[in-house]
């Protein structure tokens, strides 16, 4: 069992920021909530902890879907990134990530 499927067990919500709605319209967050391998290249990659958030991503097309369970046990989708500097820059701003999800 892997560190996802650990936390996944005590989830109380599911959010999906705007950011996150913006970047990816058309995704469908069930894949990621239900662990369904299929067309991932990576799932659940567990990424850091932020001020007591779990940040893991998920590749599927070429695009980075980041995520994060927080210490409230929600599981929050914050970006999509296409763009592999792009997604590297986001990870690398650990107060920006810890501020959004403050504030969902």
């Amino acid at each position: 069992m892997d560190h996802f499927d650990q936390l996944k067990e005590g989830i109380t919500e599911v959010v999906i920021t705007k950011h996150f709605k913006r970047d990816s319209h058309d995704f469908d967050v069930s894949t990621i909530i239900d662990s369904d391998h299929e067309g991932f290249t990576h799932l659940h990659k567990y990424e850091e902890n932020i001020s007591g958030s779990h940040v893991f991503r998920a590749l599927k097309d070429g695009t980075h879907y980041v995520y994060a369970i927080d210490r409230g046990h929600r599981l929050i989708f914050l970006r999509a990134f296409s763009n592999f500097r792009e997604y590297c820059k986001f990870l690398d701003d650990k107060k920006a990530i810890e501020k959004m999800i403050e504030q969902v």
